[in-house]
C-alpha cells in the first residue's frame, strides 16, 4: 500500500453498496437471496445448485447478471428490478457523511455495478441524494462491470475526467486495479464489524496490494480528515 496526499483530487469518485454506507447494512445480502432465486427459477434447478452457478457467474463475469447474459442471453433489465426489490430500511441517514461530501472541492461522481434506480433510492436512505453530478451505473457500461477496463474508460470518457486529479473510492480491491492503472488514487473502504456468509474469498482486501493508497473504515471521517 502507497500513501498520497488528495490535496490535488478534483474529481471524487465513489462505488455504490459497500462504500457509501457501511458493509454492515448487508443490503447484498437480500440482494444474494434474490439472485439465487431467479437463476433457481431461470434454470429450473434447486437453490443449492443455483447458487453455485450465481456464484461461478460472479466470479467469472465481474457480475452474476454478466454470466446470465453471457450464457442465457438474459433480459437484463428484468434481472436488474427484480434483485434490486429489496428493503432498504437497514440503511440510515448519514447527516455527516453529506455534509462531508457537500464540502469536498470539485465533483462529485458514483461509479456503481448496480444500477441508476437502485442507486437512488440507496442514496436517498442515507440522506445524500442530490450531492452527485452524475451516476454511472452497469446500464451505461452496456452491462460490462468493474473490473473490466472498458466501462472505466466509458466512464472517464463520459464526464471528460482527468485520471490524475481524480480519486476512486471502493469496497472491493480488484476494483481499484485498472483506477490506478490509469492514473487515479486509490482509496479501499473496509468494515471490520462486518461478518457475512455472503462474502467471497475475492473480496477480502490486503492492505499491501501497490495500487491501493489508503484502507480506511469510515468514510466520512477519513473524507473530513483530506478537506
Amino acid at each position: 500500500m502507497t500513501q498520497s496526499d488528495l490535496s490535488h483530487i478534483r474529481t471524487w469518485i465513489f462505488d455504490l453498496d459497500n462504500t457509501l454506507y457501511p458493509r454492515r447494512c448487508d443490503l447484498f445480502a437480500q440482494i444474494d437471496v434474490k439472485m439465487t432465486s431467479y437463476v433457481s427459477e431461470l434454470l429450473d434447478l434447486p437453490r443449492d445448485e443455483a447458487r453455485k452457478i450465481q456464484k461461478q457467474y460472479y466470479y467469472d463475469h465481474g457480475t452474476t447478471l454478466q454470466g446470465l447474459i453471457i450464457n442465457h442471453e438474459i433480459d437484463p433489465h428484468h434481472f436488474l428490478d427484480d434483485v434490486h426489490d429489496i428493503d432498504y430500511s437497514p440503511v440510515s441517514k448519514d447527516e455527516g457523511l453529506r455534509t462531508a461530501i457537500e464540502a469536498l472541492p470539485g465533483r462529485k461522481l458514483i461509479f456503481t455495478n448496480g444500477d441508476v434506480p437502485h442507486a437512488e433510492r440507496t442514496t436517498k436512505a442515507l440522506g445524500i441524494d442530490g450531492c452527485f453530478e452524475g451516476i454511472f451505473d452497469i446500464v451505461a457500461a452496456d452491462f460490462l462491470p468493474k473490473p473490466a477496463q472498458k466501462p472505466y474508460e466509458q466512464f472517464v470518457s463520459k464526464f471528460d475526467i482527468d485520471p490524475k486529479e481524480a480519486v476512486m473510492f471502493e469496497d472491493m480491491p480488484r476494483n481499484l486495479f485498472v483506477p490506478k492503472q490509469m492514473g487515479m488514487d486509490t482509496v479501499l473502504i473496509i468494515d471490520e464489524q462486518y461478518n457475512s456468509t455472503t462474502k467471497e474469498p475475492w473480496e477480502v482486501y490486503n492492505r499491501d496490494e501497490e495500487y491501493i493508497d489508503h484502507v480506511v473504515g469510515d468514510l466520512g471521517t477519513f473524507l473530513n480528515s483530506h478537506l
